[in-house]
């Protein structure tokens, strides 16, 4: 069987590591890159970047399937809005997950998101859509990721907790189990959570 075509909206550095997953993935084929106006006819990995986000309508034949490939730390927004605009135009937003990560049967990850190389998402975690379950994080079990969210490299979210929609979580750091964090929230690099936090708290890194 003939791997689907994927279309890449984003050709950052976020974009290139999911090619990387991609690749090992083997359930799709890389079309190309959607980035900024000027990187177009440039190459991320040997694949060409095609044009803009202005050009979402020309690729949006019946059936193309594509990932928001933009990376997400300071805002979820240009994230959200590419995702919502895909959905708009008819796109097939299909989950990824790289084949060195371990998602329970009893898991579910929702449309669009990518879950990365080494990450563990245990049984009865749920993860919404368009979000990045990044390199070695863990979700535990009985944890809700909401929508448009970032879970880091390394993070550790233990049983029960629950992410707010939009909300980052930084590299390395820790969530207490049963802990609820709000809507749009940060949680810097090597955090420690022991406490709900409310919508849109900032909690910085250690060091």
């Amino acid at each position: 069987m003939i791997p689907a075509l994927l279309l890449l909206v984003g050709a950052g550095g976020h974009a290139l590591a999911c090619i990387d997953v991609i690749e090992a993935q083997g359930g799709f084929r890389i079309r190309g890159l959607l980035g900024l106006p000027e990187e177009k006819g440039e190459q991320r990995l040997g694949y060409p970047v095609l044009g803009c986000d202005e050009d979402l309508p020309a690729f949006a034949q019946p059936g193309t399937n594509a990932l928001v490939c933009v990376g997400q730390i300071k805002s979820p927004e240009p994230r959200m809005r590419l995702f919502v605009r895909l959905r708009e135009l008819g796109y097939i937003l299909p989950a990824v997950v790289a084949p060195t990560a371990w998602v329970s049967p009893y898991a579910r990850i929702g449309a669009g998101s990518i879950v990365m190389h080494g990450a563990i998402v245990n049984a009865g975690a749920q993860i919404g859509e368009n979000c990045i379950i990044n390199t070695r994080a863990l979700v535990e079990h009985g944890t809700h990721i909401g929508d448009h969210c970032h879970v880091s490299t390394g993070a550790l979210l233990n049983g029960d907790v629950e992410v707010g929609e939009g909300s980052f979580i930084g590299s390395g750091s820790r969530i207490k189990e049963g802990v609820r964090i709000g809507r749009r929230c940060i949680v810097g690099l090597g955090a420690t959570v022991l406490s709900n936090l409310a919508d849109r708290a900032i909690l910085k890194q250690t060091g």
